[in-house]
């Protein structure tokens, strides 16, 4: 257990601004991750291996990819015993994203919404924190898997989107253990048109050839992971469910922030644009999963995310169909613990 209860410090965060809070906290970590005082938030690993698509899990729960964009954090999350991180998501050209303010709490439901806008500082800078990390620099059998997350940049035409994400796999690929593919971010203009019948179908194949080129030329095949919507009808999920196993594909992440604002109507910042986390989130998140798993059979690996705020959510998304978690905003309402609460909770249901 950290030395250093979330619940002391969380007061102080929250009378910040979100971004300024979520920014203060990276560069604290970033900091600390590799001295003696990452000791005092470091919590113990739970063991619950896993294999999916071929990688070890040494656990079941993972960081979603947002929170730390710049991969600036990889050893501190580590630390804090998830089994899994996925940082990003990272375009080619460093961008700045859409203007601030762009990220509001609501507590009434334990929710943000962002429309941060893929900021980040680029793929140079991105896979230069990668490197840097002790996971990279001395990898360990059995140790954290990584996941590196990919986009376009706001300035690239939809038309041409696939170029964006070629480069920026062709750049993550020795690097990462998995790669996802996110093109269900609904802050970056037209991106989610991406998840239609006919782009889905010609950017699927593109990444399916250049990855075939990079397995040769790198001896090694990662595995490709597609984050989707959670503001997708049934019909929409057996198109992608599809194509996703007709280009060898090797998981699905599900889901990203919704658009709807059904859940929270009334409350302050509820009508801010931008994306959805945290609690309202859960039951869509875990519709689209439960369609997922119908469509593409008992084997296809799927990563759940979407509104998990403890370990009975984390359950939950399990039973949905989900064969591992990721949390992010339940991190930033109830700290680092969550991560050993949906661990352990994970691992009773094996029992």
């Amino acid at each position: 257990m950290s030395l250093l209860p979330y619940w002391l410090a969380r007061p102080f965060l929250f009378r910040m601004e979100a971004e300024e809070a979520h920014e203060l906290t990276l560069r604290h970590l970033e900091r600390i991750q590799r001295t003696p005082l990452m000791g005092l938030l470091a919590q113990p690993r739970v063991s619950d291996p896993v294999t999916l698509a071929g990688l070890t899990f040494p656990n079941r729960v993972g960081l979603a990819a947002g929170l730390d964009k710049n991969a600036r954090c990889i050893d501190a999350w580590a630390a804090l015993g998830f089994g899994f991180v996925e940082v990003g998501t990272v375009t080619p050209l460093g961008q700045p994203g859409n203007p601030k303010p762009r990220m509001f709490r609501l507590p009434q439901c334990r929710a943000l919404i962002n429309r941060l806008g893929f900021n980040n500082e680029g793929l140079d800078a991105f896979l230069a924190h990668v490197q840097r990390s002790r996971l990279r620099q001395a990898p360990q059998a059995g140790g954290l898997v990584l996941g590196l997350n990919i986009g376009k940049n706001a300035a690239t035409p939809i038309e041409r989107a696939t170029d964006d994400y070629l480069a920026a796999l062709r750049g993550v690929y020795p690097h990462a253990d998995y790669v996802t593919v996110n093109i269900s971010s609904p802050n970056t203009q037209n991106l989610r048109s991406l998840q239609s019948d006919e782009a889905l179908e010609q950017l699927l194949g593109a990444l399916a050839d250049e990855r075939q080129k990079l397995a040769e030329q790198h001896q090694v095949r990662r595995p490709l992971f597609i984050k989707i919507a959670p503001d997708l009808d049934e019909s929409q999920v057996s198109v992608i469910a599809d194509a996703l196993k007709r280009h060898g594909m090797d998981g699905v992440v599900a889901t990203n922030t919704t658009l709807s604002r059904d859940a929270v109507q009334g409350l302050p910042h509820a009508q801010e644009a931008g994306g959805l986390s945290g609690g309202p989130l859960l039951q869509a998140s875990n519709a689209i999963i439960r369609l997922l798993r119908e469509r593409l059979g008992k084997h296809f690996p799927i990563i759940g995310v979407g509104g998990i705020l403890s370990g009975e959510d984390a359950i939950a998304k399990i039973n949905a169909g989900a064969d591992v978690v990721q949390i992010y905003t339940g991190l930033i309402y109830h700290g680092p613990a969550l991560v050993t609460e949906v661990a352990r909770a994970l691992l009773k249901t094996r029992v």
